[in-house]
C-alpha cells in the first residue's frame, strides 16, 4: 500500500441507529449515525409501520373514500334513473301518469342518499 494516500481505519467505530440500538464495527468514521438498522426495519421485525410524514397517509384515505363514496353515489344515480324509465313505461303501459311514477322511484331513492347521508355524518 502507498502511504498517504488511504484514510484513516478506526477498528472499533462506533455505530449508532435512530431508534437506540448501537453497535461497533470497523469503519474509516469514528461515529456512524443511521435512521434505521435490523433491529429496527420492517423487514426484519415483521412489523409494518406506515412512516406519514405530515399527514399524507390521512389525506390519501379521506380521498380515496371521497371517490369511493362518489362511484357509489352515481351509481345509486344510474340504477335510480332507469327503475324511474322502467315505472315511467310500467304506468304508460296500465295508462296512469308516467311522470308520477318516475317522481316517486326518484323520491324514494333520494330518501336512501339522505339516510346514508345522516349515517356518514354520524361515524
Amino acid at each position: 500500500m502507498k502511504p498517504e494516500i488511504h484514510p484513516e481505519y478506526f477498528p472499533a467505530a462506533q455505530v449508532n441507529c435512530s431508534c437506540g440500538n448501537s453497535w461497533v464495527t470497523g469503519s474509516t468514521a469514528a461515529v456512524i449515525n443511521v435512521n434505521i438498522c435490523s433491529q429496527c426495519h420492517p423487514f426484519y421485525t415483521g412489523e409494518q409501520r406506515i412512516v406519514d410524514s405530515v399527514g399524507r397517509v390521512e389525506r390519501f384515505v379521506r380521498r380515496l373514500e371521497s371517490r369511493q363514496s362518489a362511484a357509489a353515489r352515481q351509481r345509486i344515480e344510474a340504477e335510480a334513473r332507469q327503475e324511474a324509465e322502467a315505472a315511467a313505461r310500467r304506468a304508460r303501459a296500465r295508462g296512469d301518469d308516467p311522470e308520477e311514477a318516475a317522481a316517486e322511484v326518484m323520491s324514494r331513492y333520494e330518501a336512501e342518499v339522505e339516510a346514508g347521508a345522516e349515517a356518514e355524518a354520524e361515524a
